[in-house]
C-alpha cells in the first residue's frame, strides 16, 4: 500500500482537480505521450521500461496533472482485484464502475464522468472492451491484469488510439524456474528415479548435464529472457528467436539471435537440445510449430511449451513424441483446456503435464492488480511513462 500524510493528500488533490479541469479542454491533443507511440507496431523495447516485481518506483514528488477515472472490466467478485475494487486508491484515482459485459454498465453515466482508463481481467473482455471504446472516446489507456493479451486483441482494439499495458514481469520468474525443472526432469531421468524408489530398486545409471547443452527459445520476450537468464547460470548455450532480432543484438544472455522466419525456426529446432516455446498467441504464431518443424528437430530433443497451446500443432507434437523423435515434452498449455481426457498426451510416459498453473502462486493475481494500483496509476496521474507497454497491433 502507498501511504501519505493527510496534509499532502489534500494538497495533491487540490492540484489534481485543478489540472483535471484544464485537461478537459486539451483532451484532443493530450492523449499525447501514450497515444503517440501506438501508431507503430515496432516500438523499441529498449526505450521502454518493464516491471520486475520491484517496489513502487514512481516519482511521488512530481505534481499530479490529471485524474485516473477507471472502468474495471472484471468480475466484481474476483478477490484478486480487491486492491482496485475495495482498497484505498492512490490520490486522484477513482473507480467509476465494475462489470463483465457491456450491458452491465450505465453508459450515459460513464460518458458524463469521461473515464480515461479501462482495467481488464475478465476472460471474456474482448467484445465488451471494443464496445466500451466505441462509446467512451475519452479512454486513453487500457491495462490487462495478465501478461498475455490474446483475450482482448481484436481489429477494433488495434485501430483504437489507446495506449496499452499489461502485467509483464509478474509471471516470468516462476515460469523460468519451471523451465529449468523440466530440463532437469529429462536430463536426470526423474521418472526412472521415482519408479526405482517405488520398486525399492538401487540402480545406478548415467545422467545428462545441462551445462553445454543448447536451449532454443521461440519467442524471446520477458518470459523467454527470464528462462535464458537461468539457462546461462546452468552453463547452457542460448539461441533466441524474436520478431525483431536487432532488438536483442548484444544481449549477454544470447549466444545467437535469429529472426522469426520459417528457415530460422527450422534451424533453431535442429540445433537445440531443449526447445522452449514462450511465444504469445497471435494470428502469425497460431500453428507456428507443426509437422515440418518437428521433422527438423534434433533427435532426442526435449520440447517445452509454456506460452500458448495453439502455437503448437498438438497432433504433430504427439506423433513426434510417439515416434521417439523427441525425448519428451513438458507442457503447461494446450490447444484445449482443460486437456480432454481423450487426449493421447495423458497416456505418453515421456510427457510431463501441468494444468496451466506453473505461474500460479497463491498471490500472483493479487500482485498483478496491486502493480496496477500502486505503480501504474500513480505514474498515469503524474504523466510519467507507464511500465509494460504492449503493442496492441502485434498482440504482445
Amino acid at each position: 500500500k502507498i501511504t501519505r500524510k493527510s496534509t499532502m493528500l489534500m494538497s495533491m488533490m487540490n492540484r489534481s482537480m485543478q489540472s483535471a479541469t484544464r485537461a478537459a479542454s486539451r483532451a484532443a491533443t493530450s492523449t499525447s505521450q501514450y497515444q503517440a507511440r501506438t501508431s507503430s507496431s515496432l516500438v523499441d523495447p529498449g526505450s521502454l521500461r518493464y516491471w520486475g516485481k520491484e517496489p513502487p518506483a514512481f516519482e511521488e514528488d512530481k505534481p499530479i496533472i490529471r485524474e485516473a477515472k477507471i472502468v474495471s472490466l472484471s468480475d466484481p467478485h474476483d478477490d484478486a482485484n480487491s486492491a482496485l475494487h475495495h482498497g484505498e486508491l492512490p490520490v486522484a484515482a477513482r473507480l467509476l464502475a465494475v462489470g463483465t459485459s457491456f450491458a452491465e454498465f450505465d453508459i450515459d453515466a460513464l460518458r458524463a464522468e469521461e473515464p480515461n482508463v479501462i482495467f481488464c481481467s475478465h476472460p471474456l473482455s474482448r467484445g465488451p472492451l471494443v464496445e466500451l471504446l466505441e462509446v467512451l472516446p475519452t479512454v486513453e489507456w487500457v491495462h490487462t491484469r495478465s501478461a498475455g493479451i490474446d483475450f482482448v486483441t481484436s481489429p477494433g482494439l488495434a485501430k483504437s488510439r489507446v495506449y496499452m499495458t499489461n502485467a509483464r514481469g509478474q509471471f516470468s520468474s516462476t515460469l523460468a524456474e519451471y523451465t529449468m525443472m523440466a530440463c532437469s526432469y529429462f536430463a536426470k531421468d526423474l521418472p526412472r528415479l521415482m519408479a526405482q524408489k517405488k520398486a525399492k530398486v538401487w540402480g545406478k545409471y548415467d545422467v545428462l548435464e545441462l551445462r553445454g547443452a543448447t536451449m532454443g527459445i521461440v519467442g524471446y520476450g520477458d518470459i523467454g529472457r527470464a528462462c535464458a537468464k537461468l539457462a546461462k547460470i546452468y552453463g547452457m548455450h542460448v539461441v533466441a528467436m524474436r520478431r525483431n532480432p536487432q532488438l536483442a543484438f548484444g544481449d549477454p544472455l544470447c549466444d545467437k539471435v535469429v529472426p522469426s522466419t520459417p528457415e530460422a525456426l527450422n534451424q533453431l529446432m535442429s540445433e537445440s537440445d531443449y526447445i522452449l516455446v514462450s511465444a504469445p498467441l497471435t494470428e502469425e504464431t497460431r500453428g507456428l510449430i507443426g509437422v515440418e518443424q518437428f521433422a527438423h528437430a534434433k533427435d532426442n530433443a526435449v520440447f517445452i511449451n509454456l506460452g500458448r497451446g495453439p502455437v503448437v500443432d498438438e497432433e504433430a507434437l504427439t506423433e513426434a513424441l510417439k515416434s521417439g523423435k523427441l525425448k519428451g515434452a513438458a507442457l503447461d498449455v494446450y490447444t484445449e483446456e482443460p486437456l480432454p481426457i481423450a487426449s493421447e498426451l495423458w497416456e505418453l510416459e515421456n510427457v510431463l503435464i501441468s494444468p496451466h498453473n506453473m505461474d500460479q502462486t497463491a498471490t500472483f493475481m493479487h500482485e498483478a492488480t496491486e502493480f496496477f494500483v500502486n505503480e501504474s496509476i500513480p505514474r498515469f496521474v503524474r504523466g510519467e511513462d507507464l511500465l509494460n507497454h504492449v503493442d496492441k497491433v502485434a498482440g504482445y
